[in-house]
């Protein structure tokens, strides 16, 4: 009865972050992957379903205030979908073990990067 609790609050705490801007998405990987026991594939799997109605509530709330910029939008979709499918098609034909040194690299990359974040170039 009790085994659902600790992933049920790992992702109640991964939204909140998310919410406020954290980028608790990331960290629900890292808790599904090194403390629930969840092979990494899945963990990201599910971190996508975890991310598209937050990106999904975002992308309206921006176009109601009129924030998208269109131009902007209409050049990146095309290569970003191109991109989502060939990581899709990578990420199906490598093996995973060959993809979780990189990914962790990325990881710690990222981390680096909110601890030491580079200057503000707007």
């Amino acid at each position: 009865m009790t085994e659902w609790l600790l992933p049920f609050f790992c992702g109640l705490g991964a939204s909140v972050l998310s919410a406020w801007g954290v980028g608790g998405g990331t960290l629900l990987l890292l808790v599904m992957t090194l403390f629930l026991g969840v092979d990494q594939r899945t963990a990201q799997g599910i971190n996508l379903l975890f991310f598209l109605p937050a990106a999904a509530s975002a992308l309206v709330c921006h176009a109601r205030a009129g924030y998208l910029d269109k131009p902007v939008l209409k050049a990146a979709v095309p290569p970003a979908v191109l991109a989502a499918l060939a990581g899709a098609w990578i990420s199906n034909t490598v093996d995973a073990g060959m993809l979780r040194r990189p990914f962790g690299v990325y990881l710690l990359l990222s981390g680096v990067g909110l601890l030491w974040p580079g200057r503000d170039t707007r």
